[in-house]
């Protein structure tokens, strides 16, 4: 932003040492004889905003910066200043803003002590002025503060009390809030009191500069109160919304105190606001932990509850108040008018309040309407929002008996906003926290990190997404994320998603497919399942307990994450493997029947289990197999899942297996790459196993079977050097070699046999299935 920079000499009154009773006699003859030497000399202040001249209070320095006396020697032709002026400035910024001055010569003339500084009283530049009609005719005190630096400017700060928050700052804890003043109305327009100025905007409707600055600029060279002015492109507050530059006022509000005594009788931890939300805060589960510490922290340090917001419309503070000689503010607390209210609120909205004749309406027969003033200005808007624990969860018939939520669910800015008010107002009117959980989430932003915009264009609708992927894909993209920290979202994320989904959906598609025609006459007792499906059953029942916990943490990633790697490793890229052979090729055995048992009962946990996250798919999955209007996979529980189908030792075993497995199929894998095989069952290889335990326990299973080859053959002789290895399985090498005989037409497996039964081209297995 482009502002206008001006620097003002202040003229200095008095200095006002005998208010000082701590001031020896000595110490005072001192200081007065300092007083005296800088008497005609002027205070510099440097702005940015002339337009908050005319709200002037007082000048801050700091204490721990150096300043000088400067006599103006030789200037420019050009210049406000002349030879022999005088001027106290931060001797950092001196030569800086002669120049700034046009002062081409100039010289130090003695220290200034910051201790003299305190006691001196300025006038205000417009003081005494014709035109001004005495309207800044006050003194104007010196004050010391931290804010003050001597990094720009001249090492004096303007204070205007009613337009910058250090300064309001500096008369607030000075207790001079009767010296502020409220030149600017809500428009950025001087109030019609000020004289010259009144009407004049500071920024119009638009967003630009209004005739304010340049009044203001004008007057001081006519009241020869300004040595430099310039242009400076600095940052500046702009609204967020309409990017249009924004001042500040002091406005009046309405307030809670949260540290004062309710005394209400409450048997809660702690008689104030902020004492009760402290400790409520650690009766509630917050996901990530790190939220409780950042409200914690906002509560324990903020200020007190501001109500109100100067706005144009919304909700009324609905209260009448009645205001005393004194100052002091008496509200109105009576049922019957706020009753009448309620029921004018219900019926007729919240314009009630401000239709004509409101005032009478609400108190007639109760108050009288002359005493009383209706209060205009508008609720905060967290407030509104922060009360939902109340009229979503209390105030329903299918609400909570003690109105408290399950659970918050919000962005990471609502610490500051909606769990920040809720907690507050609840703890206020019930001396608890209005939730037993609260779980935040971060922002979406864009492929590249920025914030999404409508301005900058960079916004991905979800309805967008729906209509291209579906409306699954964006769930399990939330699914998939870590929804406490800020995530991206764009084509090439979604598209690795939509490959994530596609392979889910393959998973649940073998399912539902070799379960055509399952009945509970085919199902198998867990005792008398092969060690294969008892290990898929091991793997669901560790599943389950990490399924449970994780929903109940709203760790919805961490769900999806072991559910996605149990899908596509452990039983596409294995078991589903493994057993379509089985699956495909037995007849009525019993290693058929227990691959179908198990995928039923991978069938009823897999689609409850993703079904809150893949909500639309698993119900669809669920209805393939029963359908029916009533039939819904979201009206069941996740089933239990039995602890005795853990098996520990079981599944130890069958990761030496699947080790084993992973050196064979990278054997295979280089010579169907190689086009010396199409097909792992086109191999019978040798694997040598140099570990005798490792050895017995693959010669326990029909390691074939596992390998998707149609021969194995197993040796404890030392590896081969030609033998494929695996660095991460040392122990074991294999050697390729060709199956041996002819391909079965209906298993695919090279076998010897094939050919030499009833059935021709195929195994005796198939031939016993085909009868």
């Amino acid at each position: 932003h482009q502002s206008h920079t001006i620097w003002v000499p202040f003229e200095i009154e008095m200095a006002e040492l005998s208010t000082d009773r701590y001031l020896s006699d000595e110490e005072h003859a001192r200081l007065d004889q300092k007083a005296a030497e800088i008497q005609k000399a002027r205070i510099v202040i440097w702005t940015t905003t002339p337009w908050t001249i005319p709200s002037n209070k007082a000048v801050a320095y700091n204490p721990n910066i150096s300043y000088g006396l400067y006599r103006v020697a030789e200037t420019e032709e050009e210049s406000w200043t002349k030879s022999g002026d005088l001027y106290v400035l931060a001797d950092a910024l001196a030569e800086d803003v002669m120049s700034k001055s046009r002062v081409t010569k100039f010289t130090r003339v003695s220290d200034v002590e910051t201790k003299l500084l305190g006691y001196l009283r300025l006038a205000h530049p417009f003081k005494g002025e014709e035109w001004a009609d005495g309207f800044w005719d006050y003194d104007v005190p010196m004050i010391d503060g931290d804010h003050v630096t001597d990094d720009a400017g001249t090492g004096f700060v303007h204070t205007a009390p009613s337009h910058g928050a250090d300064d309001y700052e500096a008369f607030t804890k000075r207790g001079w809030t009767d010296r502020m003043t409220h030149n600017v109305n809500e428009d950025s327009a001087f109030e019609e009191f000020v004289p010259f100025f009144a009407g004049l905007e500071v920024f119009n409707r638009k967003g630009k500069e209004g005739k304010a600055n340049q009044a203001v600029i004008s007057k001081l060279v006519e009241a020869n109160a300004l040595i430099a002015r310039g242009r400076i492109k600095h940052s500046y507050p702009h609204s967020w919304r309409s990017k249009a530059p924004i001042i500040f006022r002091n406005t009046p509000q309405w307030f809670v105190a949260i540290d004062k005594d309710l005394n209400d009788g409450m048997d809660t931890h702690g008689k104030t606001i902020r004492q009760r939300a402290l400790t409520e805060i650690d009766n509630v589960k917050w996901t990530p932990k790190s939220g409780r510490n950042r409200l914690y922290s906002m509560i324990e340090n903020r200020p007190d509850w501001v109500l109100s917001r100067q706005r144009a419309w919304g909700v009324p503070l609905s209260c009448f108040i009645k205001v005393s000689e004194r100052g002091d503010v008496e509200i109105l607390r009576d049922k019957a008018v706020n009753d009448r209210i309620a029921a004018a609120f219900r019926e007729e909205g919240a314009d009630a309040w401000f239709v004509e004749g409101a005032r009478e309406r609400f108190l007639e027969g109760v108050a009288d309407a002359d005493e009383w003033e209706l209060v205009s200005d508008i609720l905060d808007v967290w407030f509104d929002s922060g009360s939902t624990h109340a009229f979503v969860i209390r105030d329903r018939e299918d609400g909570s008996p003690d109105g408290i939520a399950d659970v918050y669910l919000e962005g990471t800015d609502q610490h500051r906003g909606w769990f920040h008010s809720s907690l507050l107002q609840s703890v206020g009117t019930k001396g608890c926290a209005p939730y037993r959980a609260v779980v935040t989430a971060g922002f979406t932003l864009d492929a590249k990190g920025m914030k999404m915009s409508k301005s900058i264009g960079n916004t991905i609708a979800p309805d967008q997404v729906i209509r291209q992927y579906g409306a699954d894909i964006l769930r399990l993209w939330v699914a998939q994320v870590d929804y406490t920290n800020d995530q991206r979202i764009g084509d090439e994320i979604l598209k690795g998603v939509a490959d994530s989904y596609r392979r889910l959906r393959n998973s649940m598609r073998f399912i539902l497919g070799n379960l055509n025609g399952f009945d509970e006459a085919e199902r198998l007792d867990v005792a008398d399942m092969p060690e294969l499906e008892r290990w898929v059953l091991h793997r669901l029942a560790e599943l389950d307990k990490v399924v449970r916990d994780g929903y109940a943490a709203h760790d919805f990633q961490g769900v999806f994450q072991k559910l996605f790697q149990f899908c596509t490793v452990d039983l596409s890229s294995f078991y589903f493997d493994v057993r379509k052979d089985v699956l495909y090729c037995d007849g009525n055995s019993i290693e058929r029947r227990a691959a179908r048992t198990v995928l039923d009962i991978l069938f009823h946990r897999l689609t409850t289990w993703l079904a809150p996250m893949l909500s639309f798919t698993m119900e669809d999955v669920w209805l393939e197999r029963f359908p029916g209007a009533e039939s819904s996979v979201h009206m069941l529980d996740f089933p239990e899942t039995p602890t005795a189908w853990r098996d520990d030792a079981l599944a130890a075993k069958w990761e030496v297996v699947r080790q084993v497995r992973r050196v064979v199929t990278g054997a295979i894998e280089i010579e169907r790459t190689a086009k010396v095989i199409g097909a792992s069952l086109e191999a019978a290889p040798t694997v040598h196993i140099r570990d005798a335990e490792m050895l017995a326990i693959v010669k326990s299973v029909d390691f074939a079977d596992v390998c998707i080859t149609s021969a194995v053959s197993l040796s404890n002789d030392p590896l081969p050097d030609r033998a494929f290895r695996l660095p991460e399985v040392p122990d074991v090498g294999v050697e390729f070699e060709k199956a041996v005989g002819e391909k079965c037409l209906r298993c695919w497996k090279v076998l010897p046999d094939v050919g030499k039964h009833t059935h021709e081209g195929v195994c005796g297995r198939c031939n016993e299935a085909l009868g």
